[in-house]
């Protein structure tokens, strides 16, 4: 269904930038003052409200559809958490990844399938599994792990149990690198972060993410 417009038509929703046009104030919900002042429009403009958008138009009037219309824009809120939780995440991974290859010569992404290895009975699960717990593509977990069995700290196996799928199992070598790397990583988790959060912040951390692994997981399929 097509919507008509002017040809320089702003499409805005009602954040700050309508303070700057319209001169007006808007609630804390984002619900635009039905009182617009058409006089403290630009010239040769008018207004109409839809829903909780302004449309300002000019008399030139062409077609447009929704998908055309401007996306939900973040406001400083929403700007804010997400950049600092980009930058901030981004920080934390290079540092903890480069205080264990900087003092063991393993990386995190390696340290990462220790672990979860030396958390299994007998030490080794499927490959599929493993992928899942490190949030990684089969594939790259499959290069990675011939990689470290190069290295000597896995093997990999065929699964005698049906005869499919091949299995991951740490060695001796795995895990004596384990347990040398473990507390200073250890380390750089507490200080880089859990020491910096309250118990009850790092409940709604643990919290959050939860929710946001668990809708990318669904929207998967």
């Amino acid at each position: 269904m097509l919507m008509t417009v002017a040809a320089a038509a702003v499409i805005a929703r009602t954040d700050s930038r309508l303070n700057e046009l319209m001169g007006e104030s808007l609630s804390s919900k984002g619900v635009v003052n039905a009182r617009v002042r058409r006089r403290s429009l630009p010239p040769g403009r008018g207004v109409y409200q839809r829903n909780d958008s302004i449309v300002i138009r000019r008399s030139n009037l062409v077609p447009v559809t929704p998908s055309e219309q401007e996306p939900r824009w973040l406001d400083e809120g929403e700007m804010r958490a997400w950049r600092t939780y980009v930058n901030g995440s981004s920080m934390l991974m290079d540092r903890l990844h480069r205080e264990l290859q900087d003092t063991h010569g393993v990386s995190l992404a390696d340290y990462e399938i220790l672990v979860r290895l030396s958390e299994q009975p007998n030490h080794r699960m499927r490959m599929t599994q493993l992928a899942e717990d490190v949030a990684s593509s089969k594939s790259r977990v499959s290069h990675q792990v011939a990689r470290m069995e190069k290295a000597g700290l896995v093997l990999r196996r065929e699964c005698t149990e049906d005869g499919r799928g091949v299995l991951a199992e740490l060695t001796q070598k795995g895990m004596a690198q384990l347990v040398e790397a473990a507390p200073t990583h250890l380390r750089g988790v507490r200080a880089h972060i859990v020491d910096l959060l309250t118990p009850e912040e790092g409940e709604v951390l643990a919290k959050v993410f939860d929710r946001v692994m668990t809708h990318l997981r669904e929207s998967n399929g």
